[in-house]
């Protein structure tokens, strides 16, 4: 099997030269190739194409410490999402602050920003892009239609009944989000969203965010020339279109956002 998929294995790991054998593999997979993992290993060791042992390995202590943020982490759609900013320095224009928002479960990347600030309202706009996402891509009148439930209590904490639960936002705690500007997307008497902060000195509690800005760095951003923000503001939205519609992930059972994010059933049954 190995010789008579090693070129085309070859031609896709120079295509997608930041990706593991495994995201190889799978994504020849999902194009109809009938390889495994291990035959794709050894085609690219043959070329000389493998990875370097290591590369990006914090990715595996930022997986474990994100299990641990939840002690019932959802299964579904639209009962977390994950928001922040990150910085980068562009070789013309200056450093720039990129804010994306994340669905927790389906790891779908619903909005992406770069603004010269990151003050509230900047956040304010890349979530507002990301209700409008949303609710697009499931094709709702109202992103209410496709939320969870959470216990009604008592004085006594006592459970009494269930009522709609609005998305919580995570963030961490820095100023744009504790701010006036920010608390609007969170008024009303059936709210959208709700907010909850990190704990402070804990970044891993944002964990698959700040996995998404490594990866857009050490895949895309990194690896071409960014000259100012327009450039970057184009690269961020090509990488997302990338990460969201191409790029597998093995949490995903080898599907890719998008995919999972329009499964009824978000995470694959084990």
């Amino acid at each position: 099997m190995v010789d008579r998929i090693e070129a085309i294995a070859a031609k896709y790991a120079e295509a997608w030269p930041a990706w593991g054998y495994r995201k190889i593999a799978a994504l020849m997979r999902a194009d109809g190739y009938e390889v495994t993992n291990s035959s794709v290993q050894r085609a690219l060791r043959r070329r000389g194409l493998l990875l370097p042992q290591g590369f990006r390995a914090d990715r595996k202590s930022w997986a474990v410490l994100r299990r641990r943020v939840f002690h019932d982490p959802p299964t579904e759609r639209n009962r977390v999402w994950q928001t922040d900013f990150s910085e980068f320095e562009t070789a013309h224009g200056g450093i720039w602050r990129i804010s994306a928002v994340i669905d927790y479960v389906t790891k779908y990347c619903l909005s992406i920003t770069d603004t010269p600030t990151g003050r509230g309202r900047d956040a304010v706009h890349c979530v507002r892009l990301a209700v409008e996402e949303a609710t697009r891509v499931l094709n709702l009148a109202d992103l209410r239609l496709d939320r969870g439930e959470m216990d009604v209590l008592d004085a006594e904490d006592t459970i009494i009944g269930r009522a709609p639960a609005p998305i919580a936002l995570v963030s961490d705690n820095g100023p744009c989000y504790r701010g006036k500007d920010f608390q609007t997307l969170f008024t009303g008497h059936d709210p959208v969203l709700r907010h909850i902060r990190t704990r402070i000195k804990s970044p891993q509690t944002n964990g698959v965010i700040e996995r998404f800005f490594g990866t857009l760095k050490y895949e895309h951003l990194f690896r071409g020339y960014i000259g100012d923000g327009d450039a970057l503001d184009m690269e961020a939205h090509r990488f997302r279109i990338i990460y969201n519609t191409i790029r597998p992930h093995q949490a995903l059972a080898d599907r890719t956002p998008k995919q999972a994010y329009l499964d009824a059933q978000s995470l694959p049954k084990t």
